[in-house]
């Protein structure tokens, strides 16, 4: 086995791994702890637990999803029949044959690895935004997208080209019925969309990635002449010239084919998590805002009754710890105290002038605070009204801070939901750094 092999085997498991634990926990009711079941929000987020049971169901069926977008006529469908070698799919010279999206199954002659060839109508047939939902739907399932084109690019297949590229997928442009064309204009034409790419500063696809094709050649005329002499003209239709995209396609996939299904599965399962934490936060908003408060009005009491400077800032610490971890509790989010830790400690950065201005306001008032205990002792009553002063002073600072922690944590809870220890955006970086840089994902890597 070689070293690749391997490694596309651990990142595959590492995938598995990540999966399997977030579909259990989210799945679980234990992960609202002893809030009880809001069937509000487990209506809200089945389609999200369906759409982590598929990125899992996707990784152990190892199917690779292949699907092939384009203008009308541009020849799609007989793309998808040249490669698997069948007729499975109608064509014609009408336009809109395929009027909805379609999908086979293609196993190569090495039988070691399932393709599913989607085929979707052609882009500047569907109006608008059900275009754009149909297209952003099909490419968020696909692992490959072949665009197909017949000539130079028109601006709404560069449009199409540039909003499938936010799908962050890898891409091969298919120059499509090159047998309509003589040698000189199919090389101009072949050119043109090499300098596309090449005066692009992220360039949508890379000029290696540019495939000539005639996935249906049309007939030809051949002169046959017949033992008697008779000589008559027939047409004759040469086979599909397919064979280089079907090799790039097949190298592609043996190269990297698990990397490619563990990064879309990881993100499928990223997106899932993320809908997950938005939609809890949103319907335990109101629970959340409670716990905030009490959060806040218990750390500015515990504050103005504490006489010690020091005690101030270590209880105001674990309040805020403890509220991180309410809220996590709450939302059912997956956080241990450890990681509460951190993310205390991560928001209290990003605060910069906010925490200095509570530090500064909490020693400052604190040690007032705590000279004034020490006179009023001796009964010295204008030493006590400072006393009481201060602390609500330094109440009112730490309650306000308290506030401020608790919808900081809110935010990056639901941001941060998949950076777990081994969350899908954990395991996505990880992988993003072990891989060869010869491959579609590392060209990829920014936007991953």
């Amino acid at each position: 086995m070689t070293q690749g092999r391997f490694d596309e085997e651990n990142q595959q498991q590492q995938a598995k791994a990540s999966l399997q634990q977030a579909l259990s926990w989210y799945a679980s009711f234990r992960r609202h702890w002893n809030y009880p079941p809001n069937p509000e929000l487990q209506a809200a987020v089945r389609k999200d637990l369906q759409a982590l049971k598929g990125a899992l169901d996707k990784l152990e069926d190892n199917v690779i999803v292949i699907a092939t977008f384009g203008l009308v006529s541009r020849g799609k469908s007989a793309v998808i029949n040249a490669l698997t070698g069948q007729k499975l799919l109608e064509t014609g010279p009408l336009h809109g044959v395929t009027q909805w999206p379609k999908s086979v199954r293609w196993t190569p002659a090495s039988g070691k690895i399932q393709v599913e060839l989607i085929d979707t109508p052609g882009l500047d047939e569907i109006d608008g935004e059900a275009r754009a939902n149909m297209a952003r739907e099909i490419a968020y399932q696909a692992d490959l997208i072949l665009f197909v084109v017949a000539g130079d690019i028109t601006r709404t297949e560069y449009e199409a080209l540039s909003e499938l590229r936010k799908s962050q997928k890898p891409l091969i442009l298919v120059f499509n019925k090159i047998d309509l064309y003589p040698d000189q204009d199919s090389q101009e034409i072949y050119q043109q969309l090499q300098k596309i790419s090449l005066n692009q500063q992220n360039p949508i696809f890379s000029t290696d990635d540019i495939i000539r094709v005639a996935a249906e050649p049309q007939p030809i005329p051949v002169r046959v002449e017949y033992p008697d002499g008779t000589v008559t003209e027939e047409w004759e239709t040469p086979p599909p010239q397919i064979d280089e995209l079907r090799q790039k396609i097949l190298t592609l996939l043996n190269q990297e084919g698990r990397l490619l299904l563990s990064i879309n599965a990881l993100r499928q399962a990223k997106l899932a998590e993320e809908n997950i934490a938005k939609k809890t936060l949103q319907i335990r908003q109101k629970e959340a805002e409670e716990i905030i408060w009490n959060y806040a009005k218990y750390k500015a009491l515990a504050v103005v009754l504490n006489p010690l400077v020091f005690l101030d800032m270590i209880g105001g610490a674990i309040a805020d710890l403890a509220l991180i971890r309410s809220l996590a509790q709450l939302y059912g989010l997956p956080i241990t105290s450890h990681e509460a830790g951190k993310l205390w400690r991560k928001i209290l950065l990003s605060s910069g002038s906010l925490l200095l201005g509570e530090i500064t306001s909490l020693i400052i008032l604190g040690f007032g605070k705590t000279a004034a205990a020490a006179v009023s002792i001796f009964d010295n009553p204008t030493a006590l009204t400072t006393y009481t002063t201060t602390a609500f002073i330094q109440g009112g600072i730490a309650g306000y801070f308290a506030y401020v922690i608790g919808k900081a944590a809110q935010d990056y809870l639901e941001k941060g939901c998949s950076w777990g220890p081994s969350g899908p955006s954990t395991v996505i970086e990880t992988i993003i750094n072990q891989v060869n840089p010869n491959t579609f994902i590392y060209r990829l890597r920014q936007e991953l």
